[in-house]
């Protein structure tokens, strides 16, 4: 076809130079002036296209030949405005997996809220992580809080017999802060809604105690009022939370089930989880039961960082240990200590477990003591704002003809650092 062009473009110039041999002249203007329309002709009629229409012309005139057509490297833009028209896809394309009709813009165009530079000081504080999440939450203001000052002091009081002991009255109690005497503005005695947590021992060494182990943690949650909450953590070789937040004995009963004895034994990274669920707890009330036979063997935390941790929160901690009576390790031997000095810290008891048949009697004693609890509340008459330690100490002055009495406090708090 471009020969048959180029042959008709110079028979016409042939006898464009016949008529007007006289004027040389204006035979090289009328050749300069065709030949954009020669670029034009060269280009609109490509050589694929015309491979293309000699195919089908050759095709048209023999029917029964085979066709030998060939996809083009690329797909004529004409070709896909061209409605109805099939697509026309290179070879090397072909091979490849046909793209999703919807893309997940979240995965490639939404920017990070936090900064990669940020992203330690943010592990390192979930509360910071969860206002750098909410852009619209965040404020530039400090965070409003309600009695800043008010200090809570949950009680436990017993007899020699290890009983509760209730029916006492404010005027029973004296509190000590720093050393001074206080005024204590809020009293009470009721069993107040509780936010509970228990912190299950799935290790390898809990194969013979995992029957009993799960039916104490039932008849300590069974101790429970219509609205207390629950949650439950297992671990082994880490903590992992089987049970979120929950109403339902039934719900923590179930998953029990999940936590079968394999691996060593992270305690102090669960009683770290432990503690930073307790950030979501609905109750101001809040309490840990560890269930465990022996020390750890496995945590990343240290043993300061878990009792800085511990003293810093507002969390009573029980713990049932189920210890053997021969230690194989230096950290069964010394896992009686290391729930003594995490619980007491906190205003809560260590119970060594010696009989197996024992554990759902103890488990509901715990749960009895968190039920019948004296909750006494003071604003320090010299308060600070040092961010320091500052201690704690309450005393009985109680009515005429009791036995001495033991009294179960924490053994103080953070002073506010703002």
């Amino acid at each position: 076809m471009l020969r048959e062009l180029c042959s008709r473009w110079g028979a016409a110039r042939c006898l464009a130079g016949f008529r007007a041999e006289p004027d040389r002249v204006s035979t090289a203007r009328l050749g300069i002036a065709a030949l954009p329309l020669l670029l034009f002709l060269a280009i609109a009629w490509s050589p694929e296209k015309l491979l293309a229409q000699n195919a089908g012309a050759d095709k048209a005139a023999d029917p029964t030949a085979p066709s030998t057509q060939t996809a083009p490297a690329a797909a004529s833009p004409q070709a896909e405005t061209q409605p109805g028209a099939p697509a026309v896809m290179p070879p090397a394309m072909a091979s490849k997996p046909k793209l999703p009709t919807e893309s997940d813009y979240e995965d490639v165009h939404v920017t990070p809220l936090v900064k990669p530079a940020d992203a330690e000081k943010l592990d390192a504080n979930p509360a910071a992580a969860e206002s750098e999440a909410a852009p619209g939450l965040r404020a530039q203001v400090r965070p409003f809080r309600v009695d800043v000052d008010l200090v809570l002091v949950p009680v436990t009081i017993t007899d020699p017999s290890s009983r509760v002991v209730t029916g006492l009255e404010k005027e029973n109690f004296i509190l000590l802060d720093n050393g001074e005497p206080q005024v204590i503005e809020h009293f009470s005695s009721e069993d107040a809604p509780i936010s509970l947590g228990v912190i299950f021992d799935s290790s390898g060494s809990m194969s013979r105690k995992v029957e009993k182990a799960r039916a104490a943690v039932v008849e300590f949650l069974k101790t429970a009022n219509p609205q207390d909450e629950f949650f439950l953590i297992a671990f082994a070789d880490k903590p992992t939370l089987i049970c979120d937040f929950t109403g339902s004995v039934d719900a923590v009963q179930g998953r029990l089930m999940y936590a079968v004895p394999r691996g060593k034994t992270a305690l102090l990274d669960a009683i770290y989880l432990g503690i930073a669920k307790m950030r979501q707890a609905r109750w101001q009330r809040k309490a840990l039961l560890i269930l465990s036979d022996g020390g750890d063997n496995r945590s990343r935390y240290t043993e300061n960082e878990i009792k800085a941790m511990v003293r810093e929160a507002d969390v009573q901690i029980y713990a049932m240990g189920i210890f053997d009576r021969n230690p194989r390790s230096r950290e069964e031997m010394y896992g009686p200590q290391l729930l003594s000095e995490v619980t007491e810290v906190t205003g809560g008891r260590s119970y060594t477990i010696d009989n197996l048949d024992d554990m759902s009697r103890v488990a509901e004693k715990i749960g009895l003591e968190l039920r019948n609890q004296y909750v006494l509340g003071y604003r320090p008459s010299k308060p600070s704002r040092d961010g320091r330690w500052r201690k704690v100490r309450v005393k009985l002055n109680p009515p005429k003809g009791l036995p001495q009495l033991s009294v179960y406090a924490k053994t103080g708090y953070y002073a506010p650092s703002e």
